[in-house]
């Protein structure tokens, strides 16, 4: 099973895959005055310069009109394709679920065997967001929201065709799809009771009238596993990044165990315990913690005898995912080592390392064995390759690729691999950072710089493929850079928790260090530095706008935060106390008054430098109203502010066709603000 992601099928849609600095959406309006936005216009182009046309999709303002030969260029950047591995098909003797794109959104491929014809599944205008086959069936259950709404829906689709049959309840969100061995009873998270608390429910293919709530909840539950006999499941309840546990539940009588006990004193030391899964004879189960540890480790829990044993003791960085052999003697375990994923196999039963495989080194997601097979399937990405499907035989040391996605006519050897770089902090402290040089031969001289923030915060800039990014580097010879400031996640749970609640301003002063250390560096041009993250990375660059506001020529903001305060209000109610947890508790009168001080809207009068805002109209976690106030503020300043709304697009753009006038636009801004080109 995928031991990738544990909160359902949706995440990392703000990456945008390969799509660059780009944007997040709404949720209901804030209730805080915002000046009228001016009439929308559609840039008009001159007779001598034709110009790319505006999307239906899109709502720009202050956008100049795109050259349309800017739209040509950028063309064999914007066709790269990727795949990604859904799972295997084990009613095949090898055959697999994909996810590609060959029109405007994402959408469910059938691949038989490596390198045969993807066929097509699914024709939904809608993005599809994961899959999961269903055991012993020729079926499969899709997820997928509309207009990037993160509404999670649940489908079920015959892999031969008709009519999909929806599993959830409209306008709901339901994550977390687990099928039992057999296939015959799925478990899902969804929040139907109340739009907030994440309860646990059950339902049966085979009867579209059975379906029960199995534990009504306080929360984000989430089920990762069933036990072997279908009489129980393992459950995690999630509060922070750092704080999680895990509970077995009879799904007869609701009978709740928890495995890992909560904090009897608040003022302990919280632990995160989660992608919980049941061993293949039933008697034990393993699970991800960083008890008594500063990374998480992989632990087997005997629930037969008692006891604990730590199955990853010897591997001294997070493990991120992981996944058993179907006859319980193998376990595959992914470990983040300063970034880059490293594949380990161990021995189930004594947790010895086995020697090295025959992996490329990479990015690598969806880790899964094939049934009745030592066979790992996953997806694997690095900065010279885009996101394809492939599978390791670990009894043979074979690799193989299924997929061969396009790259447009592109020669993916020619990207940059990135240099991994440490550089000091206000207090000493090592800050992690990507640094991606354009060819010297190409771009003699000191070249300006694109400092790129990630969201989460609790996320980490990872080394894979750039895709659109490339053309940053590739064509306009600009240095990206891509720290990973306190707060990130892949390098211990100390590190994670040095931006939480009044520490908020550490990772901003961390980038005023990055830009004392780009001043010191021969080739790096200081006077055209320029700022662009998205989510809590739009905040980020927000608030190094306000702060070094002397020392960056142009900043890009997709779907940021600008006030903490306005964004705990009118975020979605099931994300609230979560982003409670890391931000900080805004009904708490000190701490609001912290939380306003630190926003960028309380200081938008120091932002002197043009600046790019993008947003998606239906983005829950970040309301377009913290777009809307911010582009109203800095409006006052005189500077040229660019703003583009997806209207159709949620925490980031996923539309191709958005995207790809969305690339044009930020190609356009920093040409003209970063790399200084006349108009």
């Amino acid at each position: 099973m995928n031991r990738t992601f544990r909160n359902g099928l949706a995440i990392g849609i703000l990456l945008i895959a390969c799509v660059g600095p780009v944007a997040v959406a709404q949720e209901p309006a804030s209730t805080s005055t915002v000046p009228a936005r001016p009439v929308e216009t559609k840039p008009a182009a001159t007779p001598s310069v034709p110009a790319m046309p505006v999307p239906e999709s899109i709502r720009a303002e202050g956008v100049p009109p795109v050259p349309a030969s800017l739209s040509a260029e950028l063309r064999r950047y914007q066709n790269i394709r990727t795949a990604v591995f859904q799972g295997w098909d084990d009613t095949r003797p090898r055959a697999v679920y994909i996810t590609t794109r060959f029109a405007d959104v994402p959408q469910v491929h059938h691949v038989p065997s490596p390198g045969a014809a993807r066929r097509q599944l699914t024709f939904s205008d809608e993005r599809i967001l994961g899959v999961r086959p269903q055991p012993g069936h020729d079926r499969f259950l899709y997820s997928t929201d509309e207009g990037g709404g993160e509404n999670y829906q649940l489908f079920l689709q015959d892999r031969a065709g008709g009519e999909p049959r929806r599993i959830s309840e409209p306008k709901t969100r339901n994550t977390g799809p687990s099928w039992s061995p057999s296939g015959e009873l799925l478990a899902w998270s969804s929040n139907a009771r109340n739009g907030r608390d994440m309860d646990l429910y059950l339902a049966s293919p085979a009867d579209p009238h059975f379906r029960r709530l199995l534990k009504e909840v306080s929360g984000d539950w989430t089920v990762t596993d069933w036990s072997p006999d279908e009489t129980k499941v393992v459950a995690e309840e999630s509060i922070s990044i750092n704080e999680s546990y895990i509970y077995i539940i009879d799904i007869e009588t609701g009978k709740t165990t928890p495995i890992t006990p909560r904090r009897a004193d608040p003022k302990a030391e919280p632990v995160a315990a989660g992608d919980a899964m049941w061993s293949k004879d039933g008697k034990s189960i393993y699970y991800l913690t960083d008890r008594d540890s500063e990374h998480r480790r992989l632990v087997r829990r005997d629930l037969v005898a008692g006891g604990e044993s730590v199955v990853t003791a010897g591997i001294p960085w997070d493990v991120e995912s992981y996944d058993l052999s179907d006859d319980g003697t193998l376990i595959a375990a992914v470990a983040n080592e300063d970034g880059v994923d490293a594949l380990h196999v161990l021995n189930a039963a004594t947790s010895e390392r086995l020697p090295g495989r025959a992996i490329a080194p990479g990015q690598i997601s969806g880790l899964a064995f094939r049934k009745g097979s030592h066979e790992l399937g996953f997806t694997l990405s690095s900065a010279q390759g885009a996101p394809d499907v492939y599978s390791l035989d670990l009894d043979h040391d074979h690799t193989e690729r299924w997929t061969d996605s396009e790259a447009g006519g592109l020669d993916t050897l020619s990207f940059v691999e990135p240099t991994l770089i440490h550089y000091p902090s206000y207090d000493d402290r090592k800050i992690p950072a990507f640094v991606y040089r354009p060819p010297a031969g190409r771009f003699p001289g000191p070249r300006p710089v694109l400092i790129d923030i990630h969201g989460g915060p609790e996320s980490q800039f990872r080394p894979g493929f750039l895709g659109r990014l490339n053309v940053l580097v590739n064509d306009l010879g600009l240095v990206l850079i891509m720290p990973n400031v306190r707060g990130s996640s892949g390098y211990g749970k100390t590190y994670v928790k040095l931006d939480n609640g009044m520490l908020r301003e550490g990772p901003v002063k961390d980038i005023g260090e990055l830009l004392d250390w780009i001043a010191d560096q021969p080739d790096l041009d200081k006077s055209r530095v320029g700022v662009s993250g998205g989510s809590y990375g739009g905040f980020m660059s927000l608030a190094v706008q306000t702060r070094y506001n002397d020392r960056i020529k142009a900043g890009i903001d997709v779907v940021g935060i600008s006030n903490f305060v306005t964004f705990l209000k009118n975020t979605q109610g099931y994300r609230r106390d979560l982003r409670r947890a890391e931000y900080g508790d805004e009904r708490d009168p000190a701490m609001r008054a912290f939380l306003e001080r630190v926003s960028p809207l309380s200081q938008a009068g120091r932002i002197r430098t043009p600046i790019l805002v993008v947003q998606g109209q239906n983005d829950p976690r970040v309301p377009i109203s913290e777009a809307e106030q911010v582009v109203a503020a800095v409006r006052k300043n005189g500077v040229p502010v660019w703003y583009v709304v997806g209207k159709n697009e949620g925490h980031g753009f996923a539309r191709k066709a958005n995207q790809d006038y969305l690339q044009a636009v930020e190609v356009l801004f920093l040409r003209r603000y970063l790399l200084g080109e006349k108009e």
